[in-house]
Parts: structure tokens; C-alpha cells; sequence
């Protein structure tokens, strides 16, 4: 079975992400704070982890690292979530462990692209 989960500040994206996720073969679990993410991540780290990039209470790169910081992350695939490609962003997120990005608005094909049984395309870093 495969865990992910989706970080967002809005309940609406969350809400979209799980629908278009969740299956017999993937769970989905959510968050809306970079807080809420590292503390879930210590007790349950998840394959795949789809963070936005505009989270209120900490920046996606402090995120990132303290998410690779605990055990078992090595194997978690996280992917920063974007409203339009920013080079910065992203380069950013790729040093502090990140396998790739995501653009918002997403629909089950661009999201279907970073589940491991699906081929490799677009936001791949």
C-alpha cells in the first residue's frame, strides 16, 4: 500500500488531491501546516509527499529538510507544489531533497505522473 500525503493551506486543494489519489492501492493523508507535516512524517513517514510551496507558518525548503532529517525519509518522494514554475523555487527545494515538482491547478493525469507505477514525465527534476 502506498502512503501519501498532501500538504496544503487550502482545504479545497487537499480535498481535490485526496479524491484524485486515493485508491485500493494508495492512502492519502493531509495536512495544512509545515508543523502538522514534520510531526506526522516522525510518527508515520509516507511515500510521497506533495507540499505546497506557500504553506503560512514555515518555508517549503525548512520543511523539506527537517522532513529528510528523520528517519526513514531517505525513500520518500516529495514533490513541491506550485502555482507556475518558479526556476528559484524549485532549485531551492531540489538541494534541500525534493524529486520534483507539481503545477497547480492539477487533474488526475499531471498528479497520476508521480505515483511509481506511472512513467516518468513532466515535473521530474
Amino acid at each position: 500500500m502506498l502512503r501519501c500525503m498532501v500538504v496544503d493551506g487550502s482545504p479545497v486543494v487537499r480535498k481535490v488531491a485526496k479524491r484524485l489519489l486515493a485508491s485500493d492501492t494508495v492512502v492519502v493523508t493531509t495536512a495544512d501546516t509545515g508543523v502538522q507535516t514534520v510531526s506526522a512524517c516522525s510518527v508515520e513517514m509516507p511515500d510521497i509527499i506533495i507540499l505546497d510551496c506557500a504553506l503560512a507558518d514555515m518555508p517549503s525548503v525548512d520543511i523539506i529538510t527537517q522532513i529528510r532529517a528523520l528517519p526513514g525519509s531517505e525513500t520518500t518522494k516529495i514533490y513541491l507544489c506550485l502555482a507556475e514554475i518558479d526556476v528559484t523555487k524549485i532549485m531551492r527545494a531540489k538541494r534541500a531533497g525534493a524529486a520534483g515538482y507539481l503545477l497547480k491547478p492539477f487533474n488526475r493525469e499531471s498528479i497520476s505522473e508521480i505515483l511509481p507505477q506511472a512513467s516518468p514525465a513532466g515535473g521530474a527534476l
